[in-house]
């Protein structure tokens, strides 16, 4: 099996499921978060790949959804100096695999890549679970859950709105 190098915002629901499935199909996976890590250009550049420069933003960041970032509208060394600046626009996970690097997470494509099929029959109606859902973008989907973390003075999943002002961005 393989050894997933994946970078994610610690505490976000939609990775903590991919880096499960991922486990289930017996790779091991070895976390980093996305928000600390010392990228420089290059290496985060190598993550794209032949991707367009809007599908390299998380469509989740506060700045994409209120519009203040327009993806669509970016050259890819503005994208890169912008993700440099505020790692929460990059889109996420990112992986590297071997010499592979990719970003997101499309199940079909990692499928036939590494294989996510479960490695213990005991897994198989959980990883099925989780294959069928959309583990490509962010557990609070599109509809504006983002903005009103950012707004709410107290949270409503457990923690204050000190916690979302000390990370910028849900922890979840």
């Amino acid at each position: 099996m393989a050894r997933v190098i994946f970078y994610t915002k610690p505490g976000c629901q939609g990775g903590t499921k991919q880096k499960v499935l991922l486990t289930a199909a017996g790779h091991e996976v070895v976390a980093y978060n996305l928000l600390t890590e010392p990228w420089t250009v290059e290496r985060l550049r190598s993550f794209f790949g032949d991707h367009p420069v809007a599908e390299w933003f998380n469509p989740s960041s506060p700045k994409i959804k209120s519009g203040e970032i327009v993806p669509e509208k970016i050259d890819a060394e503005t994208a890169l100096q912008l993700m440099l600046r505020e790692p929460l626009l990059i889109r996420r996970p990112l992986l590297e695999i071997g010499d592979r690097r990719e970003v997101g997470f499309d199940v079909q494509k990692i499928d036939t890549w590494i294989g996510l099929k479960p490695a213990d029959e005991s897994l198989r109606e959980m990883s099925e679970n989780l294959m069928n859902q959309d583990l490509q973008n962010c557990a609070h989907g599109n509809d504006g859950g983002q903005k009103q973390h950012n707004q709410q003075s107290d949270c409503n999943h457990g923690h204050g709105s000190q916690q979302h002002e000390k990370q910028g961005n849900c922890k979840h």
